[in-house]
């Protein structure tokens, strides 16, 4: 059975932080797919992290596709993964998939913005 708390504030056991960010609805996913941004945008912003949204540009600081870059395909929400354009991967017949990548992983160097995202500066 899936249970979310609204009212669960933190545990120290990994268990119970597993099983938050799984069950937890997509709104709040969310706000857990967020990644740093880069020295530059800090300064803009006035803030360190934000969540990643499609076309954003993103530069991969962990792995094996560490020092990389490309423009973001598609955010999985479910699975908390983020796709990049140029980050693939071909299975024996030739066809071609994204690699899903952790936001923790990345650098946001440029931010797509739109009517949804209108970042001010200090909001």
């Amino acid at each position: 059975m899936k249970f979310f708390s609204l009212k669960w504030k933190s545990s120290k056991k990994a268990r119970k932080q597993r099983k938050y960010r799984l069950n937890s609805p997509l709104h709040i996913k969310h706000k857990m797919i967020s990644s740093h941004l880069s020295k530059e945008l800090i300064k803009i912003y006035s803030r360190r992290s934000i969540p990643i949204r499609k076309n954003d540009l993103v530069r991969i600081v962990r792995g094996n596709n560490k020092g990389k870059s490309g423009k973001i395909e598609k955010v999985l929400l479910k699975k908390m993964k983020v796709c990049i354009e140029g980050i693939t991967q071909s299975n024996k017949t030739g066809k071609t998939s994204f690699i899903p990548v952790d936001p923790s992983n990345l650098i946001v160097t440029s931010l797509h913005e739109d009517k949804k995202r209108s970042l001010k500066n200090g909001k």
